[in-house]
């Protein structure tokens, strides 16, 4: 296997095809108008659930109706010319949609940011009813943008809670994979964890694999990151270098970690002894940097989580 990486770092979730057109939201008119125009594209969002056609290609759009004036409208922006719409509603599962973890490695990529951030900020206005300061109910202003309480004053706006995931290798070039407490039986994985208050991104790097695993690293570089709606991350992804290899585990985060060789882990997949994260993820961008070509698996896209 080449020691130089042949797979493109190309994460399918950072897309920038989608103007979000951010000074715009500031004019009230800004969704009346684009409601008036039958050029406009209205996505329905039923909870975190989108409608979308030929298996996942393609997202279903529609036209505007008299009744959208009265749902929760966000202005997503603009994607080759096309301004688009969306309308939260609450889950329902009679209606024939899909998750984006379904939908991300399907979706053409004109789609894929329209369909991100329309399940980041649905995520965010089903948790954001509510003023955090005052308890009081907000109302949503800026093309859905913003909540603000009238009680207090407050303006709240979309929280992205940055987490670092890194590959951790040690000086016999072998890669450390993890079994979280919350995976499926035979994912792995590469390590993660959230940035805490004041802590700059390659010392979270260095403190949750030390909290993790008890191993000490070094050599942090940073490889890509990824917005990641499950329900609001930035995952940051890095490299870095292990300078102890004896694994200490912690007990309430991982059941089980080790160290892999090239063909330990080809073998191990191959077998269905280890299922590895699905190439939506940035975690297998990762994985298949240190191993220098991409990995192929059955059942690529299940997810490693329970219940996810």
């Amino acid at each position: 296997m080449p020691a130089a990486s042949q797979t493109r770092f190309d994460l399918v979730l950072d897309s920038s095809t989608l103007d979000r057109q951010s000074l715009r939201r500031r004019d009230p008119e800004l969704i009346p108008t684009l409601l008036a125009q039958r050029s406009t594209a209205v996505l329905d969002v039923y909870g975190d659930r989108l409608p979308n056609v030929g298996d996942g290609n393609r997202l279903r759009f529609r036209r505007p109706e008299a009744g959208d004036r009265d749902e929760l409208l966000v202005y997503l922006g603009e994607v080759t010319g096309r301004e688009v719409l969306a309308v939260l509603r609450d889950r329902d599962d009679e209606v024939p949609a899909d998750g984006l973890r379904y939908l991300g490695m399907r979706l053409h990529p004109e789609d894929v940011p329209i369909a991100v951030a329309a399940t980041g900020i649905g995520r965010w206005h089903a948790v954001t009813g509510f003023c955090s300061k005052c308890g009081s109910a907000t109302r949503v202003t800026d093309a859905g943008w913003v909540r603000h309480c009238e009680n207090c004053g407050r303006d709240h706006f979309p929280r992205t809670d940055p987490a670092v995931i890194m590959s951790v290798v040690d000086t016999d070039d072998r890669l450390l994979l993890g079994r979280g407490r919350n995976f499926t039986g035979n994912g792995m994985s590469v390590l993660a964890g959230f940035v805490e208050p004041g802590e700059s991104l390659e010392t979270a790097v260095a403190r949750e694999v030390m909290e993790e695993v008890g191993v000490a690293v070094t050599d942090v570089q940073f490889l890509g990151d990824q917005p990641w709606p499950f329900p609001a991350s930035l995952m940051v992804g890095f490299t870095c270098r292990a300078t102890s290899t004896e694994l200490t585990l912690d007990p309430e985060e991982i059941a089980a970690a080790r160290w892999f060789t090239r063909p330990e882990l080809a073998a191990a997949v191959a077998s269905g002894e280890v299922h590895l994260s699905p190439r939506l993820s940035i975690a297998r961008h990762l994985i298949e940097h240190w191993y220098g070509v991409p990995i192929e698996q059955p059942d690529d896209g299940a997810s490693l989580r329970r219940g996810s």
